[in-house]
């Protein structure tokens, strides 16, 4: 409820105004000008001691008009606003101190005849984040370049009112320098941005991208994906910071807000004005904004105030081996390593085999742990095989994850080297998280996944990539992932085809031990062959370095 409001009422008769004449065209049927405009403002907070508002700047306006069919609201502070209602809710006048602005209300009527009328409205607004501007601008002018070299740099998530899910680019992350391998991306990191201070103090900002700016796909119509394309950003613009209004909670962001005037933006095109400061120091700066025409989604821009070189890039890697096993003793394997998960069905995937635990199905052989996966009735079901895993024995938080592995061959086989939340037995699945370094469908042969798995992103809709690798059943290949604080990284032979994004509100900051298995058939593994009869994977080491 508001305690106090100020109501505005403008009425006015607006002169039509017609940008073309037509003779007896009824194309568009009876053109009716809108005429009669009717605007009522509501300042927010208005009191005795505040007469023009609490300080939020935050101003109710509904308009009305005989025959308009739609409103636009222009505002001398330099943003805009369409509303088909002519009811435009919480509009924030973010300049500090008492302002006068001007309002100008367009109401659009059939045959796109427009209406028109302005009128004046004092707003008091006194928000203040004078750390943010000292970091934007360094107390005079500073430039802010993407972070192209940090995995993320660029990203998407969802905006579904869950905080939880909603504080970094869970269902996309760019690798380091991704968007400049071809002409078409490679505009994005030569956007050049200069936030300053004018001589009253007033926050500025230049956008300098040499005529070219990275579009979204959504926002072109050349087909494809995002595009690099003219634009003309020159021109200095206002920047207004406000209280953010997002679902994001205090420890997830600064909770300050930046609007730009004019159609400002910072550097890749999603038709957003508005940017929430999510991280700030005197170096480095994370953003997110809601896309201009999907409120679903959310983007994540990461920006540096050293402008990064391809080649010069700061991944973070780890060399000190702590673990592994070369499974250089034959027989059993080593019993100080490694358990078994014994029994059918695979935990809820509808797998068709059943894990044993002897040497038909796991064996150290010849300098490598052998998994055969076997057309063999057991206890029900109709094929074996085996999982092993390091639970209870050996896990870890953070480092490079590898091994060196032949994949088994065969419609229907589902090889897999992946990590699961030491807490399981405590938090169940999948809040305990998993990390799938990497799983090969046998009807898909070639194509490597990497997925994650936690609260909100179980089953099919986990974060994920793929990425193709020629001879998996008769060649070893190196897979492996880098996992930090802040992002894992999964590599086939030593290339990067998945970047995830994490933070402190996934599961992925705690122990997690290791999992090799061979499963048959299931959700992910599909029909299998009738005439498979056994295949093997073959691993000739797993190590882990910190």
């Amino acid at each position: 409820m508001k305690k106090y409001i100020k109501n505005l009422a403008i009425i006015l008769s607006a002169v039509l105004a017609l940008s073309s004449c037509q003779d007896d065209d009824n194309t568009f049927g009876d053109i009716n000008s809108p005429s009669g405009i009717e605007v009522e403002a509501v300042i927010l907070g208005v009191s005795d001691e505040f007469p023009d508002g609490d300080g939020s700047g935050l101003v109710d306006f509904t308009a009305k008009a005989k025959n308009a069919i739609s409103y636009k609201y222009i505002f001398s502070d330099g943003t805009e606003d369409n509303s088909p209602s002519g009811i435009l809710a919480g509009k924030r006048f973010n300049t500090e101190g008492t302002n006068t602005y001007t309002v100008t209300v367009l109401a659009s009527g059939t045959g796109g005849v427009t209406s028109s009328m302005s009128f004046e409205i004092k707003v008091f607004s006194d928000f203040k984040d004078p750390q943010a501007v000292e970091f934007l601008t360094g107390g005079s002018s500073k430039k802010w370049y993407f972070a192209a070299n940090e995995p993320g740099h660029l990203g998407v998530g969802p905006n579904n009112g869950n905080s939880g899910e909603n504080a970094s680019p869970i269902w996309y992350a760019a690798a380091p320098f991704e968007k400049a391998g071809a002409p078409e991306s490679s505009c994005l990191y030569d956007t050049e941005m200069t936030f300053s201070l004018d001589d009253n103090g007033a926050l500025k900002f230049e956008l300098n991208n040499g005529g070219n700016t990275f579009y979204n796909a959504a926002f072109h119509s050349f087909g494809g994906g995002d595009l690099c394309l003219p634009l003309d950003t020159s021109g200095q613009k206002s920047v207004f910071l406000s209280p953010s209004q997002s679902v994001l909670t205090a420890d997830q962001s600064r909770k300050t807000a930046m609007t730009f005037s004019d159609g400002g933006f910072m550097g890749y095109y999603i038709n957003q004005t508005t940017y929430e400061i999510l991280t700030i120091t005197e170096n480095r700066m994370i953003v997110r904004a809601i896309m201009g025409n999907d409120p679903a989604l959310a983007w994540y821009h990461t920006f540096t105030t050293t402008k990064p070189e391809q080649g010069g890039g700061d991944d973070e890697t780890f060399e000190t081996l702590v673990w592994a096993d070369e499974f250089d003793v034959a027989g059993a394997p080593n019993p100080a390593n490694w358990g078994y998960d014994i029994g059918a069905g695979g935990w809820g995937n509808g797998e068709l085999q059943y894990y044993r635990d002897n040497a038909e199905n796991v064996k150290v052989e010849g300098g490598m742990l052998k998994i055969t996966a076997k057309k063999q009735t057991f206890s029900g079901a109709a094929y074996t095989s085996a999982r092993i895993k390091t639970q209870g024995k050996q896990d870890w938080t953070y480092g490079k994850v590898e091994a060196r592995i032949k994949l088994p061959a065969g419609v229907g086989t589902w090889p897999a080297f992946w990590m699961l939340g030491a807490s399981f037995e405590q938090l169940s699945w999948p809040a305990c998280g998993e990390i799938d370094i990497m799983e090969h469908k046998g009807y898909e042969p070639g194509i490597i996944h990497s997925t994650l798995h936690y609260p909100g992103n179980s089953g099919g809709d986990g974060p994920t990539q793929s990425t193709i690798v020629d001879n998996v059943s008769s060649e070893f290949h190196n897979y492996a992932a880098i996992w930090t604080a802040n992002t894992i990284r999964f590599y086939v032979d030593d290339e990067l085809f998945h970047t995830f994004t994490n933070n402190a509100n996934t599961p992925f900051n705690a122990d997690f031990f290791i999992i090799l298995n061979v499963a048959m058939g299931g959700g992910f593994g599909g029909p299998v062959d009738p005439n498979f009869t056994q295949s093997t994977m073959e691993v000739d080491y797993v190590r882990v370095y910190q």
